[in-house]
């Protein structure tokens, strides 16, 4: 599923209706056009430590309806550069996470553990196990395809793509 198959890392907690404006300031929609800076404006206007602090295999943890708005990859980008191991939400805007999915980012629908997780807890996602490992408890979600399982193991649909035409 993941090259990584055990994601470690802090919580990141924000509630209901995160929208792409927020997640990625829609004033550097036009400005900011190298990815690896995309990720110092990750949540900046919700939370403007985030991209200072956000550490590799984080895992953000949120409400209902993650990344509804419009349908910037931006938003997308921007947390996958930051190092974001996964978002588990109790769920998510349906372009948000197609586009997760495609740039290889893990989403995880698992109202239980979106609910249960707390900031800065510590918490483990066992990819193989379709599982969440928190200090409240263990949480299954369901699988993902299996071509979906594919194209985020393949860091994304582009490189996924491009292994299947070298094979």
């Amino acid at each position: 599923m993941s090259n990584n198959q055990l994601i470690r890392g802090r919580v990141w907690k924000y509630g209901d209706g995160v929208n792409t404006d927020v997640i990625f300031p829609g004033k550097y929609t036009y400005t900011v056009t190298d990815p690896a800076q995309m990720a110092r404006y990750a949540l900046e206007d919700l939370d403007p430590d985030f991209a200072r602090l956000v550490q590799p295999g984080d895992v953000i943890v949120a409400g209902r309806n993650w990344g509804n708005g419009s349908s910037r990859e931006q938003a997308v980008t921007c947390l996958k550069q930051a190092g974001v191991g996964a978002v588990i939400a109790i769920s998510f805007a349906r372009i948000w996470y197609r586009n997760a999915i495609n740039n290889g980012l893990l989403a995880i629908t698992c109202a239980e553990a979106a609910e249960a997780l707390q900031a800065n807890q510590h918490v483990e996602i066992d990819v193989t196990k379709n599982l969440i490992m928190g200090p409240s408890g263990s949480y299954h979600y369901p699988s993902l395809a299996a071509s979906v399982q594919a194209i985020i193991a393949d860091g994304g649909l582009i490189p996924h793509l491009k292994k299947q035409l070298a094979s």
